[in-house]
């Protein structure tokens, strides 16, 4: 007999007769499901004594999340300070804190197929009604895994559509939901740091590794101090803020970053994940146990195959940064087409020489070229070597007004604070949808003139993330379930639309419309459409070609064994193309 003192009983309870009752009744009543999901304003939704009864299986009390614009609603909406959401309404950190806030806020409205739009602006004299919109209206505050479980199982029993967010990044708008149940994992904040570690499951002889675990709600900024603390550096994404998450969807849709060409892609540096999946289980995932789904979650898309509620990732000595820049406005076509040639020549050498960075280039007319590369443990002496053909083409170009910068910083973390934690600067708060495609090693070498002229005839600016080549082309494609379109890639390329808030229905949809016009163009770099999920579409014409490739299938078969209920679907994830454009309804 086991006697259980203090605290442990009720822990013991959840763990060994709640979770797995609710389990197993949620399983009763055959295998035929529902055609479509319960949403809130059902007949099917939960009562309130149901509701209850997870709520006191839970941590923390159920949330009711509302737009951020609410507050300044009170006669509408009662709810928080309206000064503070003015204050710190491009604050991608501030919105990461709020459940019902998405980064790109156009993801926060519902635009019916009448066209009528369902959003909470932040605007108060536009004189529209503050309506909930896309965000779910009921959330579970997960703060471990038994939460999540709860959840889960609770979500399943109720044939409720569920959503998984963290900080709410996601051009897709995976994390929002009209009607559904979330699931917030922003509180799952545990660091840890290994300087032996094992994965689970692996053979005695198997030789340790230097890691850092994640929780799922840690987010990029946290991660770099934590990893600076002790002494080391990890391949993470690179944004303003670092608001970014650090153990979610981001590896899952590969996760980029400048220091990709010398370390790999996040999903290069993972080494084991731990998730609940859509029965409730709690497993791990690595190269020894459940090895087809640790393969599908190193790029098959997140919120597909279950909750992950840690990350673990492999760390790097520390190291000093090299950076070359430039920035300079083009006095004539002729000008950009020397300078966008000479830069689409120079990246294969400079890829694989390991520099990764961010290029931004506008149409001409308006005629900007902006650069910024980076490399570990480089020189200013070698950097300036490095880029001097370059600087000499933009010097003649443009007639000496181009700015050249090269410099050294003494660690990844005094680089990452001059340029990424700048007051003022945001990414976030506005309303962008962004399309991309990976530009292939092949066309800059064989034809860089073609390239430089493509990029060139966007009738919008285009980013460029220099974020493949180097180490990522060197992995074999097939070892992760990440597009094999990745390992040929030398960049993303990237564009994007925006419209002002409160814009009608057809406004949004004309700029859809030239979105697609220029993904077509940006299409022309490649032979296969390659995308990168996390910064796509939702207008791709085969999502599957485009954000998978030749992987689909395999990731179609892990995803039936892990979830052969569908309870995770998400836009344009594994598995979406038998629902409906809401997510609602099997087809």
């Amino acid at each position: 007999m086991v006697i259980l003192t203090s605290s442990q009983p009720m822990l013991w309870l959840r763990q060994h007769l709640v979770l797995p009752f609710l389990l197993y009744t949620s399983l009763l009543g055959g295998a035929e499901q529902p055609k479509c999901r319960c949403l809130y304003g059902d007949p099917c939704w939960p009562t309130q004594n149901e509701f209850t009864n997870l709520a006191n299986q839970l941590s923390q009390p159920l949330l009711r999340p509302v737009p951020p614009p609410s507050a300044c609603y009170p006669t509408n909406m009662p709810s928080g300070n309206c000064s503070e959401v003015v204050a710190h309404y491009t604050d991608g950190n501030w919105r990461a804190d709020q459940p019902g806030a998405m980064q790109n806020t156009n993801f926060e409205s519902f635009v019916f197929l009448n066209g009528t739009i369902d959003a909470c602006y932040l605007n108060v004299s536009l004189n529209i009604p503050c309506e909930q919109g896309n965000v779910p209206p009921v959330s579970v505050d997960v703060r471990s895994a038994e939460d999540v479980q709860a959840a889960v199982v609770f979500a399943k029993r109720h044939n409720l559509r569920l959503v998984v967010k963290n900080t709410g990044h996601d051009y897709l708008g995976r994390s929002a939901g009209r009607g559904a149940f979330m699931i917030w994992t922003h509180h799952l904040k545990n660091m840890s740091y290994d300087a032996s570690f094992t994965p689970s499951g692996a053979p005695r002889r198997h030789s340790a590794v230097e890691v850092v675990t994640l929780g799922a709600g840690v987010q990029w900024h946290e991660a770099y101090t934590f990893v600076s603390q002790q002494n080391r550096t990890i391949v993470g994404g690179i944004s303003q803020g670092g608001s970014v998450g650090a153990a979610g969807g981001w590896v899952m849709g590969a996760g980029h970053s400048a220091f990709s060409p010398t370390f790999g892609l996040g999903v290069d540096n993972v080494v084991q994940f731990t998730l609940v999946l859509a029965d409730g289980t709690y497993v791990t995932a690595n190269a020894f146990q459940n090895v087809d789904l640790f393969w599908a979650l190193r790029g098959g898309g997140g919120g597909t195959y279950g909750v992950v509620i840690s990350t673990t990732y492999r760390v790097h000595p520390a190291f000093s940064v090299g950076l070359a820049a430039i920035s300079t406005n083009f006095p004539s076509y002729a000008a950009a087409l020397a300078v966008v040639t000479e830069w689409t020549k120079l990246h294969p050498t400079i890829s694989d020489a390991g520099w990764g960075g961010y290029t931004y280039i506008n149409q001409v007319g308006q005629a900007d070229f902006q650069m910024m590369f980076v490399s570990p443990n480089v020189s200013i002496e070698e950097a300036t070597a490095t880029f001097k053909p370059l600087f000499d083409i933009v010097g003649n170009a443009t007639e000496g007004q181009a700015v050249a910068v090269v410099r050294s910083y003494p660690t990844f973390l005094d680089w990452y604070t001059a340029f990424f934690t700048l007051p003022g600067q945001s990414q976030v708060g506005g309303r962008v949808e962004l399309a991309s495609r990976l530009l292939p090693k092949a066309i800059t070498m064989q034809d860089p003139e073609k390239v430089a002229k493509i990029l060139l005839s966007l009738k919008a600016g285009v980013g460029i993330n220099s974020v493949g080549g180097g180490a990522v082309s060197k992995v074999d494609p097939s070892s992760t379930g990440l597009n094999p379109s990745w390992r040929k890639a030398l960049a993303e390329v990237y564009i994007s639309e925006t419209w002002e808030e409160g814009v009608s229905a057809a406004t949004i949809a004309q700029a859809r419309e030239r979105l697609k016009q220029n993904t077509d163009v940006i299409d022309k770099l490649t032979t296969d459409s390659g995308s990168y999920l996390n910064e796509g579409s939702l207008y791709e014409k085969d999502f599957k070609k485009s954000y998978f490739g030749s992987h689909y299938v395999d990731l179609k078969g892990v995803k039936k064994k892990y979830d052969p209920t569908s309870l995770f679907v998400v836009a344009s994830g594994v598995g979406s193309e038998y629902w409906d454009e809401e997510l609602k309804c099997r087809l």
